[in-house]
């Protein structure tokens, strides 16, 4: 019979010729750490994160050797990231070690959800502390595209997320495929690796495993059920592909549970989340002394009682006695239990290995220049740190950013802002100081958005979303104490309707691009201390219908095209800008002059003082040469009258200027 969901390690797929990448980070750590027994390095976390540092406990005894973690409180954001660059393109394990706070002030058991890569995998359960070790990590299979890796932690109102240790490393392209719908947009959460017979819990570098396996947890298990079966073991080498795509140890493979004559079908049940789906991978090896031979043993294999696999022959499948087989089966789950059964058909059930993740269809992100621009934004504006604004803005969905409305695009099959609504922001905030309150309008305005989505659209529910509060603003960040200016890079957010900064500290002059967000609707920037002239640009906006500009520093003239929009019944407010002039309400402007004729009339009257300037310089000049020659004039004739005769009287008649006012007569005596 085929098998198509069949791995045979016998067949050699690749050679690595290189070692995957790895990056370990000891959470709060100020100093790189290694850790015994295998001199394990982990660097400190300087520069990937907020947070604060702290001493901190592990939750269980396979946690790695360290510390200190960092914890996450609420007045830092309700999401926080770890953002790491200069990840390779690849295929990666990502394993977050959760820890506690070793203050006796703290929640010693904070709830949270953890995402990567924009996508929530897990949400912690309580209980996970108590030195459980299925749930003192979270793990997932992920790859990464963009050179860099983000982890982000959601708090949940139960306690400041408090992180031990991360690992990223580098796993086979193709580790873990499990068919056509396997794909990069596929993450696979780890939920237990079983490692059966074996009685220690051991990670793959204890079993010296292949380092492009990423190091995995196996946990132990010696029996399903009391006296149903029995544990065996072997050191008998087992004959596996030690190449890609799954490269497992050889020490997996020689310890196995088997059924007995009491009970002759292995079954192992466990509790999963009702309506996901689950990808099982189970691990067969003949290493019962018993069996020498193919059709010895034969079995089915039921998940949730369908048969996946029938008459299963470990040697007839995978060629040889000692010889590792790898069976995979991906199914849904509607209920709350994942059971897998081995019913023998001929001998007894064995079984050496599970593995079991669950299958989450990665998030598209947010269009990456939106989200540059609201972080150029956050940081133009020093946004408060308790909005977070960390991570993408819109995913993962449970936990988008503070107040924000995000719009799935088919065209570009990315998230875009189309607003920020102060609804979420109030409801959180509401929710801190009187619960009961918050649950109950939480639940009229799920009610009231749910009948808008099944009885009308999504674009009057959004309507709803955003008015069913008195106060709604879709950029929701008025009055919170912002300052800086404005950036260019809001004219980014080119699906934006309704920006709202008003009683801030915000100041400069409103950006000229602004009037390229041709989709806003309205504009309240009042109760600032914005200044300059307002930009012609905004009269582009065609789709504006209301404009709040009151309480800022404006000057100039209103431009001629905002004035234009009040004939299409647009509101708009310009009062309390002691230099605004131009519309009815404000100051009369003088002649209205274009920045061109301004500079034209500022150039002209340059070049006319220096013209004015010029001819005093050419007068001065002249008059100080006229009374210079005038005084040579005046030393020669003292010098001829010395030389004239005593005794002879000549009348010699001198004319100073051109003029006979200021003649006068010497008489002269000649000898």
């Amino acid at each position: 019979m085929a098998y198509s969901s069949l791995v045979f390690y016998h067949e050699v797929c690749f050679v690595h010729t290189a070692a995957p990448f790895a990056m370990r980070i000891s959470c709060g750590a100020r100093n790189d750490i290694r850790t015994p027994p295998t001199n394990t390095l982990w660097f400190k976390d300087f520069a990937y994160t907020g947070g604060i540092p702290s001493n901190g406990t592990r939750s269980s005894f396979i946690a790695p050797s360290l510390y200190t973690i960092r914890y996450f409180p609420l007045s830092e954001g309700p999401q926080n990231c770890y953002n790491i660059n200069r990840v390779p393109k690849g295929h990666y394990s990502v394993r977050i070690f959760l820890g506690l706070v070793m203050e006796s002030n703290f929640n010693n058991e904070p709830l949270f959800d953890v995402s990567v890569e924009g996508t929530q995998i897990y949400s912690l359960r309580s209980g996970w502390s108590n030195h459980n070790d299925e749930q003192a990590f979270v793990e997932t299979l992920v790859f990464l595209s963009a050179g860099s890796a983000s982890l982000c932690f959601h708090s949940t109102g139960h306690g400041d997320p408090a992180i031990l240790s991360i690992e990223i490393l580098q796993v086979d392209d193709r580790a873990y495929y499990f068919g056509p719908q396997w794909g990069e947009g596929t993450i696979l959460r780890t939920d237990r690796r079983l490692s059966c017979g074996s009685e220690k819990p051991k990670f793959d570098e204890d079993y010296s495993g292949d380092h492009w396996g990423g190091d995995r947890f196996w946990n132990p298990i010696t029996t399903f059920g009391e006296s149903s079966d029995i544990a065996i073991l072997t050191t008998h080498s087992i004959k596996q592909d030690i190449n890609s795509p799954n490269s497992y140890p050889e020490a997996l493979y020689q310890t196995a549970i088997i059924s007995t004559n009491n009970q002759p079908e292995l079954s192992y049940t466990m509790d999963v989340d009702p309506n996901r789906k689950y990808s099982i991978w189970l691990h067969f090896a003949e290493i019962d002394p018993s069996v020498n031979g193919a059709g010895r043993r034969l079995f089915n294999i039921l998940i949730n009682d369908d048969i996946a696999f029938q008459d299963v022959d470990i040697v007839g499948i995978s060629g040889d006695l000692y010889t590792a087989l790898v069976l995979n089966k991906t199914v849904s789950v509607n209920g709350k239990t994942l059971k897998i059964t081995l019913y023998p058909t001929k001998g007894h059930a064995l079984i050496n290995a599970i593995e079991i993740f669950e299958v989450i269809t990665a998030e598209s992100k947010t269009f990456p220049d939106e989200v540059r621009a609201l972080q150029t934004l956050k940081s133009a504006m020093g946004l408060p740190l308790r909005f977070g604004w960390n991570g993408d803005p819109c995913v993962p969905q449970q936990h988008p950013w503070t107040g924000a409305d995000c719009q799935f695009d088919k065209t570009i099959s990315k998230w875009v802002i189309d607003g920020l609504c102060v609804l979420d922001l109030m409801l959180r905030f509401t929710f801190f100081l009187f619960p009961l309150a918050a649950i109950i309008l939480s639940s009229l305005y799920h009610v009231f958005f749910l009948h808008a989505v099944v009885f009308s659209n999504v674009s009057q529910a959004k309507e709803l979303h955003c008015s069913i509060f008195s106060k709604v603003n879709t950029f929701g960040l008025d009055n919170q104490g912002l300052k800086g200016f404005l950036p260019n890079d809001i004219s980014k957010l080119r699906h934006l309707q309704s920006i709202n900064l008003s009683g801030n500290s915000i100041h400069g002059p409103i950006p000229t691009s602004l009037g390229t967000v041709t989709s806003l609707k309205i504009l309240d920037l009042s109760y600032n201390f914005f200044n300059g002239s307002i930009p012609e640009s905004l009269g582009q906006l065609t789709s504006l219908r209301r404009l709040n500009l009151n309480s800022n520093s404006f000057s100039g003239r209103v431009p001629a095209s905002l004035g234009g929009r009040l004939l299409h019944r647009a509101t708009m407010n310009f009062t309390d800008n002691a230099g605004l002039c131009g519309i009815p309400g404000l100051p009369t402007c003088g002649p209205h002059l274009s920045p061109g004729a301004k500079i034209g009339i500022a150039l002209g009257s340059c070049a006319s003082l220096l013209l004015i300037f010029t001819f005093v310089l050419c007068w001065w000049k002249r008059r100080q040469n006229i009374l210079r020659a005038q005084r040579l004039a005046g030393n020669h004739i003292n010098a001829k009258l010395i030389k004239i005769a005593e005794t002879t009287w000549y009348a010699v008649e001198t004319v100073i200027g051109g003029s006979h006012f200021g003649r006068r007569i010497f008489y002269i005596e000649m000898h």
